[in-house]
């Protein structure tokens, strides 16, 4: 039911708002999405789409989530299975050809893009995974998601017939063991939940569990020559240029998230108006005694507020949804800069 509501055209979910307004009042409206945001759109018979890169790779995506697969001389490997596309992936393969499934590599350990897996895997499938995804799913011993045949460490190059993958592991960004996967041959580089072609990243900048890792990834992944990338959402493939844009994106939020905290530590001043010493005085007052309120506060009513609102200025209408999630952007990367980066503001070494 839920996908069903996130695949129906805008156009009818703007009709339908419109006359529910009384039942729900509260519906909030983002702005619009940017062209460059859009992809072809997913058959709604089939509930898939195909898309071929030559010489063998394909993008097969249900407009929310993708599969990466590569047809080789005997056999198919396949890269991802989000339950959201679920069966569809079986039927998506078997649109292209009629060979076996025979190797199922998992990018990393989240479910919701590898909560199908197995519906693809089985004894005569060999699963491919690096070791810290074995270790977080040996965690939970879930059984739409079984544990990997193959595991490695740092790099792996799988070989079927005439196609090749080269798995990398570059140390954690979005979660430990998200690999970075690259048809040669081809030139498709796929890393998921780092970089969103047309949109901003999802929330708390994909849920990264390594904000420092997160944003090296997008040079890491400039330091591949790609001609597609497939970062496991949405209805498109992207481009070099995407990461590029994304990784000014980041930036833009990192300066201005450190901004945010450098003048939190300054003493107040008409021009200043995040100087902890008045806007944590007040939070102080009316909460005694209440550190978590403070520094609450501090994170999300001062510093992030104020990185929130500069980036959005700078990036509305460039990426689509920088409304939606731009707030838990800013928080996450103004605890990252302070916890991880060491820019601690008014909360650093105290003077003697």
């Amino acid at each position: 039911m839920l996908l069903s509501l996130l695949l129906v055209p805008l156009t009818l979910v703007s009709r339908v708002l419109a006359d529910d307004t009384c039942q729900h009042p509260s519906v909030e409206t983002y702005a619009p999405i940017p062209a460059s945001a859009a992809g072809p759109a997913v058959s709604n018979t089939t509930g898939f789409r195909v898309e071929s890169f030559g010489q063998g790779a394909y993008l097969l995506t249900d407009g929310l989530y993708q599969v990466l697969f590569l047809v080789a001389n005997e056999s198919v490997i396949v890269v991802d299975a989000p339950p959201t596309i679920g069966h569809n992936i079986l039927k998506g393969v078997q649109s292209v050809t009629d060979l076996p499934i025979s190797h199922f590599v998992y990018s990393h350990a989240h479910a919701d893009h590898i909560g199908a897996a197995s519906l693809v895997t089985g004894p005569n499938v060999t699963t491919i995974a690096h070791f810290e995804t074995a270790s977080e799913l040996a965690q939970v011993n879930d059984p739409a998601r079984p544990a990997p045949n193959v595991t490695f460490a740092d790099h792996y190059k799988l070989e079927v017939c005439n196609q090749t993958l080269e798995l990398a592991y570059k140390g954690p960004n979005h979660q430990p063991g998200n690999l970075f996967i690259y048809a040669p041959l081809q030139k498709v580089l796929m890393l998921v939940d780092i970089v969103y072609p047309g949109w901003v990243p999802f929330e708390n900048l994909g849920e990264s569990q390594n904000i420092p890792g997160y944003i090296k990834a997008h040079d890491q992944l400039l330091e591949y020559d790609f001609d597609h990338y497939l970062g496991g959402h949405l209805n498109r493939a992207g481009t070099r240029e995407d990461v590029i844009i994304q990784r000014a994106y980041v930036t833009d939020l990192y300066n201005n998230c450190a901004e945010a905290i450098r003048l939190s530590a300054e003493p107040p001043s008409a021009s200043n108006p995040l100087s902890a010493q008045t806007a944590l005085a007040a939070i102080a007052e009316a909460n005694p005694g209440n550190s978590w309120a403070m520094f609450d506060h501090y994170v999300a009513d001062v510093t992030a507020e104020w990185c929130a609102n500069k980036t959005q200025s700078q990036w509305l209408g460039r990426l689509a949804a920088v409304d939606v999630y731009i707030k838990s952007h800013a928080m996450v990367m103004v605890e990252s800069l302070r916890i991880d980066f060491g820019l601690l503001g008014p909360f650093g070494v105290a003077s003697k």
